[in-house]
């Protein structure tokens, strides 16, 4: 068993709470970690604690104003008047109780993945609470108030002097992540996302590319609505060994959001967990193949908890961890604790069972394709192309 890896996790990060409705649920760590621990790939010396992020840290990608605010917003009962204007308070992104230290103990949980890696620690570390990829330097977005991806990226930049692959594989485009570091040609932001024509947050269009010394270094693939497993990893794969290739990183830091999944109520791709299967394995390898194994994972959207969430997590974990899981059935254990509490069967198996063939597939497949083909023709070839 490897013990190059680590888990930063705590039931603390629940805490980042909007309301019993909301699709945003970190019930979905509980679980995730009770399915690791079920299948006996996950011990306690596994595991890292995480902390809080300092203010000065998030300052590296947030204006201290709205650090300010997120702070008195949450010790306020009232919405204060000014809230509306940093997104908050928002359908997305409702106010609640001490926001600013739960959604820094996110932060700070990346931050300490970033830290066990580039220290040596570990080769390899997994945020699950991570993946607040909306977030932007002054403003709430899409579930996300602080973003744990940027900061951690400008984190690597300032003390590390760290080229750094970012590869987004949400179903929704990483906007605030591209957007903080898009003049940047040390950066090179990834995101394979549903089309933004019918997904928020519409944004992520093949002509995002970049500015200045950071043209190209921004890479977008927007897939077709209902893109299934093999169009998906055709191109993910095709484009990220590429890319990896010619960038040549000094580490990896990954979103995996498993909201591409067919269940998920908020998107249309129709994946299934084959694809959270290859997604860790492509870069796990090429973390070896280039970074001399530094890879740094969060986790992200996926809204479906019970039958999505724990086992695409489960997955990376296995894969980053080094103990490979077969498709076997799920630790009956897990499933008696958890089935009582879910309104849907929960799966009985790790991997689904083959889903019906979209009927539009051919078209999807030669529309991806295509602009597989468009990207290409952008990518950067070599360190600092932009330059």
């Amino acid at each position: 068993m490897s013990r190059n890896a680590r888990l930063i996790y705590s039931p603390d990060y629940t805490q980042y709470y909007f309301h019993d409705d909301h699709p945003f649920n970190q019930r979905r760590l509980l679980l995730t970690h009770d399915l690791m621990s079920s299948y006996g790939i996950l011990s306690e010396s596994d595991i890292l604690a995480p902390r809080l992020a300092t203010d000065e840290e998030l300052a590296l990608v947030h204006d201290p104003r709205y650090i300010q605010f997120v702070r008195d917003q949450g010790h306020n009962e009232k919405e204060l008047p000014q809230a509306a204007s940093y997104g908050l308070g928002t359908e997305d992104v409702p106010c609640f109780a001490n926001m600013h230290e739960s959604a820094a103990l996110i932060v700070g949980g990346t931050l300490n993945a970033v830290d066990a890696v580039m220290n040596g620690q570990a080769e390899h570390a997994f945020n699950p609470a991570g993946g607040l990829h909306h977030a932007f330097s002054g403003r709430a977005s899409g579930f996300c108030i602080y973003n744990d991806c940027s900061v951690a990226i400008a984190y690597l930049r300032k003390h590390w002097n760290a080229r750094v692959l970012y590869i987004d594989t949400d179903a929704h485009h990483g906007d605030g992540v591209q957007w903080s570091f898009y003049d940047d040609p040390n950066v090179l932001t990834v995101s394979m996302h549903e089309t933004g024509k019918y997904l928020f947050p519409g944004t992520g269009s093949l002509t995002e590319r970049g500015d200045g010394a950071g043209y190209g270094y921004s890479i977008n693939v927007p897939l077709d609505a209902f893109t299934e497993d093999d169009s998906f990893l055709t191109i993910y794969q095709e484009l990220v060994s590429k890319l990896a290739k010619g960038f040549k990183p000094d580490v990896i830091l990954t979103q995996n959001g498993c909201d591409a999944h067919a269940y998920d109520p908020l998107t249309h791709l129709s994946c299934s967990m084959k694809i959270y299967q290859e997604i860790p394995r492509l870069a796990h390898r090429l973390a070896h193949e280039h970074c001399n194994g530094r890879w740094i994972a969060v986790g992200g959207g996926g809204y479906d908890i019970w039958r999505v969430v724990p086992r695409a997590w489960t997955l990376l974990w296995s894969e980053m961890s080094d103990q490979l899981l077969a498709d076997e059935a799920l630790p009956k254990q897990w499933l008696e604790r958890w089935q009582p509490q879910s309104e849907l069967p929960l799966p009985a198996r790790l991997f689904d069972q083959e889903f019906p063939a979209i009927p539009r597939r051919t078209e999807i497949t030669e529309k991806n394709r295509l602009t597989l083909e468009r990207v290409m023709m952008y990518a950067p070839t070599g360190p600092n192309q932009g330059e």
